[in-house]
């Protein structure tokens, strides 16, 4: 990986992140960005040293993923510092075991919760308590951006939750996020399943 290739993903990434008409796998990570600007950036040996943190494309992909799901704009110095390494490895440790985590996360928010629909719903605009308890860090964003996935509450979600600022900036990296996550639907369906019926 060259210091330029890197500032191109970097960028996708991004963008993908932060802007809603972006999406990084329907450009195939593709921006406008020149070899010209990058040369004149002042930061542009942060993505050198990037470069050379990790072995292959789909390593840095997954780096620079792990670190947008905590903090979505955040800056390439950032990506260099030893917290970056933690919440890449963080991430990789959920993702290595998505169907286990999903099931314990899916144990703990059903343990005594009579009407699993109760923890999506609304009430009076508030955040529904799966919502809260996914800021909280009680249960994985995975688990959050899964559920999704097979129950499509988000719209609903936006139409009834009163907050304007922090829920869309959340949703979007849900939404975002939600398309780097494995796709295997029929097995997390099942995995749901088995937990409400336990």
């Amino acid at each position: 990986m060259t210091g330029y290739e890197t500032f191109e993903i970097y960028q996708a990434l991004k963008l993908h992140f932060t802007s809603d008409s972006y999406d990084y796998f329907k450009y195939n990570g593709k921006t406008s960005v020149s070899v010209t600007a990058f040369e004149n950036r002042k930061d542009k040996y942060h993505f050198y040293k990037l470069s050379r943190k990790c072995t292959n494309k789909d390593d840095l992909i997954n780096f620079i993923v792990a670190n947008f799901v905590e903090d979505e704009k955040s800056w390439v110095g950032n990506l260099l510092m030893e917290e970056a390494d933690m919440n890449y490895r963080k991430r990789q440790k959920v993702i290595q075991s998505l169907s286990y985590t999903f099931e314990n996360d899916l144990t703990k928010i059903f343990d005594g919760c009579s009407n699993p629909n109760d923890l999506i719903v609304v009430h009076d605009g508030d955040y529904p308590s799966l919502l809260t308890k996914t800021l909280q860090r009680d249960i994985q964003i995975e688990t959050l951006c899964i559920l999704n996935d097979i129950l499509g509450f988000f719209p609903m979600w936006s139409k009834k939750i009163s907050d304007t600022i922090r829920w869309p900036e959340y949703r979007r990296k849900c939404t975002k996020y939600a398309t780097f996550l494995p796709k295997d639907s029929v097995k997390y369906k099942l995995i749901l399943k088995k937990v409400i019926n336990d």
